[in-house]
């Protein structure tokens, strides 16, 4: 909150000098004699910098007239692009709510087309107009969901520059609405017993390359995202515990995820590490023993491109852990088991249940228990 005269007249002295902040680095330092010196702190290429504007009342309403141009003068060279990369800096160092790698190429990669717009603007000239006609820009090229997503994302850089008392306010507040709705598509789901067979039939028939076939067979058994088993590793599956655990760091929560393997994960998992050990990825590349199957395989060889290229109109989701949990709900309204879904994502404690869901037949049946 700003200063005002009348709080500058109370503030009483002190045995050591204190500081009445103002905004944007503004503030008055009371001295144990009882002066009061106007002062202004402020980074210049990551060094920190003070101004001194004399002392009150000397210097009093006359500051307020001239702040503007002394705040030009002292944020000149903090622009949106440079306060963009110092935030996404930030965000990939923010423990445990640091973004992923790829989430973070993926927002430095959006805040980036406002380079040439916003970009090399002092952060706290920029209007709501500005910000609106920068985003407009992406989306007259019909990327509806990607101005979305870069508007969200300038809109918490502005909100870091707050934070950090460089910026009053959020110039993108009051743009909720202002953009076109990217038109939502919804996918057919699986709901039938009979699909999941169908899929499973043609995952067996799948006649591409040996290792994208086992890890399309072992999808339906993990409950894991395509990402997750492409870059899993044999140190993290122990196969005599018959428990995968995916490190917090792979995990888009940042927790530790405890995967059960059942019977037929377990008889998958042996033939390919009879083709692959000792490499340190259950999927390497044919050419490259230091890499995963790769996003280019994961795009060709999912569920709905294999169902696509047999003929077949059904849209199935690509999505493991979507599908593995379709075929869950399935085997639980059959056999009318309640076995609560907090229970069996708690990790060791779900995993004999849930080792005993996991037992989905490639000939379209699905059974509860190891099968033989």
């Amino acid at each position: 909150m700003a200063l005002s005269d009348i709080a500058i007249r109370k503030a009483k002295t002190r045995d050591k000098a204190y500081k009445l902040y103002d905004e944007l680095g503004l503030f008055l330092v009371v001295s144990p004699s009882g002066s009061r010196l106007w002062r202004m702190k402020y980074k210049r290429h990551g060094v920190e910098k003070k101004l001194s504007f004399g002392s009150y009342p000397e210097v009093g309403l006359r500051v307020e007239r001239h702040r503007e141009k002394l705040r030009r003068e002292a944020f000149a060279d903090i622009t949106f692009t440079r306060v963009a990369n110092e935030y996404c800096s930030k965000r990939r160092r923010d423990g445990d709510r640091a973004w992923a790698p790829a989430t973070a190429s993926r927002s430095e990669y959006l805040l980036s087309l406002l380079d040439n717009s916003i970009g090399k603007m002092p952060i706290h000239e920029i209007e709501p107009i500005d910000a609106l006609a920068a985003i407009r820009k992406i989306e007259k090229r019909g990327k509806l969901e990607t101005a979305r997503r870069t508007l969200q994302l300038a809109s918490a850089v502005f909100r870091y520059t707050i934070a950090t008392a460089r910026l009053k306010s959020d110039p993108t507040r009051d743009l909720r609405g202002a953009l076109l709705t990217p038109t939502v598509t919804h996918y057919g789901a699986v709901t039938e017993a009979k699909d999941v067979g169908r899929l499973l039939r043609a995952i067996d028939s799948y006649e591409g390359q040996g290792m994208t076939k086992w890890a399309l067979q072992l999808t339906p058994h993990v409950f894991v995202r395509p990402g997750e088993l492409r870059h899993s590793r044999w140190k993290e599956i122990n196969l005599d515990a018959a428990v995968w655990t995916i490190p917090a760091e792979k995990m888009k929560m940042r927790k530790p995820h405890h995967v059960p393997l059942s019977t037929q994960s377990i008889a998958i998992l042996l033939e390919i590490r009879s083709i692959t050990e000792p490499n340190d990825y259950v999927f390497p590349l044919m050419r490259s023993h230091a890499a995963d199957v790769g996003q280019h395989a994961q795009r060709c060889t999912s569920p709905s491109g294999i169902l696509q290229r047999r003929g077949d109109g059904t849209r199935l989701p690509g999505d493991g852990e979507r599908l593995a949990e379709r075929i869950r709900q399935m085997v639980l309204r059959r056999h009318r088991t309640r076995v609560g879904a907090r229970r069996q994502r708690q990790g060791a404690r779900g995993l004999p249940s849930r080792q005993a869901l996991e037992g989905a037949r490639g000939d379209g049946t699905v059974v509860v228990g190891p099968a033989g």
